[in-house]
């Protein structure tokens, strides 16, 4: 009968710990597993990322297109549907991350004017919309843009 006192791994499912370069009986001696020559046998060696053995590595071998901007500004963007749901009379920019609407929390916020509003809300954000500015107005609600 098994218990918890005599449970054993199965056989050959544990296996000791590769020991490299501790002496001839371990079978991992003098060289340690590296073989006799080459750059990957000597001591310091360390690879570089993307190293091809000297071949032209890929990142460089593939062409590039396009246009980086280091300037871009990067935004949470949030439907007025989503700000419908919450149900929240005032929303700022804290509750956007504390309700997981927003998830990049370095980026700005923008609402944007996808669904409609039935009830009065204050929205502080960081840019509107030109129809969400419309729908929230229509509904009775207040915007406070944040500075950028």
């Amino acid at each position: 009968m098994i218990t918890l006192a005599n449970l054993k791994p199965a056989k050959g499912a544990i296996k000791k710990k590769k020991r490299i370069g501790r002496g001839p009986g371990s079978g991992y001696g003098k060289t340690a597993g590296r073989g006799m020559n080459g750059q990957k046998s000597r001591s310091g060696y360390s690879r570089k990322r993307g190293f091809e053995g000297g071949q032209m590595p890929l990142s460089r071998r593939v062409p590039k297109r396009g246009f980086t901007n280091i300037f871009r500004k990067q935004y949470n963007i949030i439907n007025l549907d989503t700000i419908e749901k919450t149900g929240l009379d005032e929303i700022k920019i804290e509750d956007f991350f504390e309700r997981k609407l927003a998830k990049k929390s370095q980026a700005k916020i923008k609402i944007l004017g996808n669904g409609t509003l039935t009830r009065k809300v204050h929205i502080h954000a960081h840019k509107f919309s030109k129809s969400a500015l419309e729908k929230i107005k229509e509904a009775g609600g207040e915007v406070t843009v944040l500075e950028s």
